[in-house]
C-alpha cells in the first residue's frame, strides 16, 4: 500500500516536469517540498488506519467480554432470584413452625404452673400430716423419733437403743410412752393402715431362739404390732408386721455411728383415698409460682 502510494506521487510529478517541459529551480523546489508534504500527511494517516484498526480490535474484545459478563449476569440473577422465590416459601413455612413452637412453650409453661401448684400443695399437706402425728411428743421424745412425710405417706423410725435392749425384741419402759403417744394419734386417724418395720445392721447374732437378723428385725416389729394392739387397743385389722433384716440400710455398716442408724423400727402410716382428701381440704392456701 505504502509503496503503491509513493509511485502515485512520483507519478504525479513527472507528469507535471513532462507537461511543463524544463521548470525552474525555484519551482522544483517548491514541488518537492509539496511532494515532502504529502508524504508526511500520507505516513501520519497510515499510522492513525493502524490505530483505528487496533482500537477497533479492542473495542470489539472488550464487546466481546461485556456480552459474556452480561450473559453470566443474567444467569446470576436467574439464580438469586429462584432463591429469593425459595427464600420466600421456607419463611412462609418458618412462620408457620414458630407458631407450633410458641404453643408448645406456651402449653410447657402451664405444665410447669400445674406442677408448681402441685408441688406447693404437697408441701403444704406434708405439713399437715407431720403437725397432726406429732402434736402429742415432747421434744425430749422427737430426739429418739425421726417423723417423715413423703408424698402424703408417714414414716416414723425408731432408734432400737430406744426400742429395745441389745440382741433382745422385748420392749423397754421407756419406748412403751412413745408408743403410747404414737397408738393415740393412729387411733385418732382410723382409718390409715399401720405397716410396722424391723430393721437390723450387718453384724450376725447368736441367740438360741434367733436364727438370724431376719428372725430379729421380724421379732422386734411383732412386738410392736402387738404393744400396740395389745397395750394400746389399736385395731389390729389395720396393722401389718415385716422384718427387713440388714438389706433397707440407712447409712453405712462400716462405723459405729452407721450400724447404729440402720439399727431401727419404722411405723409407716399410709392414709386412705377420703382421709387424704380430708387432708387436702386442711392444707393451707398458697399461691402456686408462676413461670412466665
Amino acid at each position: 500500500m505504502k509503496l503503491i502510494g509513493k509511485s502515485l506521487l512520483a507519478g504525479a510529478l513527472t507528469l507535471m516536469l513532462l507537461a511543463t517541459g524544463c521548470v525552474s529551480k525555484k519551482k522544483y523546489t517548491a514541488l518537492q517540498t509539496d511532494y515532502n508534504s504529502l508524504n508526511t500527511a500520507y505516513q501520519n494517516s497510515q499510522i492513525a488506519l493502524a490505530e483505528c484498526k487496533s482500537q477497533g480490535q479492542s473495542i470489539e474484545a472488550a464487546l466481546a467480554e461485556a456480552k459474556r459478563n452480561n450473559e453470566a449476569l443474567l444467569q446470576q440473577y436467574h439464580a438469586l432470584q429462584g432463591n429469593l422465590t425459595q427464600s420466600l416459601e421456607q419463611n412462609s413455612q418458618g412462620n408457620v413452625n414458630i407458631a407450633k413452637l410458641v404453643d408448645e412453650i406456651n402449653a410447657s409453661n402451664r405444665y410447669i404452673q400445674q406442677l408448681v401448684a402441685a408441688k406447693s400443695k404437697s408441701d403444704s399437706l406434708n405439713m399437715v400430716l407431720t403437725n397432726n402425728l406429732t402434736r402429742s411428743l415432747t421434744r425430749d421424745d422427737l430426739r429418739d423419733v425421726d417423723i417423715k412425710v413423703l408424698k402424703g405417706v408417714v414414716y416414723i423410725s425408731l432408734a432400737d437403743n430406744m426400742l429395745f435392749r441389745s440382741g433382745s425384741y422385748e420392749i423397754s419402759d421407756r419406748a412403751m410412752e412413745i408408743l403410747g403417744k404414737i397408738a393415740k394419734i393412729i387411733k385418732d386417724y382410723n382409718s390409715y393402715d399401720v405397716l410396722v418395720e424391723g430393721n437390723t445392721d450387718n453384724v450376725p447374732i447368736s441367740r438360741p431362739n434367733i436364727r438370724n437378723n431376719w428372725d430379729l428385725s421380724a421379732l422386734r416389729a411383732s412386738s410392736v404390732v402387738q404393744v400396740l394392739q395389745n397395750k394400746f387397743g389399736v385395731d389390729p385389722k389395720r396393722l401389718t408386721a415385716g422384718g427387713r433384716g440388714e438389706y433397707n440400710p440407712v447409712a453405712t455398716n462400716d462405723t459405729a455411728a452407721g450400724r447404729e442408724l440402720n439399727r431401727r423400727t419404722e411405723i409407716i402410716i399410709t392414709p386412705n383415698l377420703d382421709q387424704f382428701l380430708d387432708l387436702i381440704d386442711q392444707a393451707p392456701q398458697g399461691e402456686a409460682g408462676t413461670v412466665k
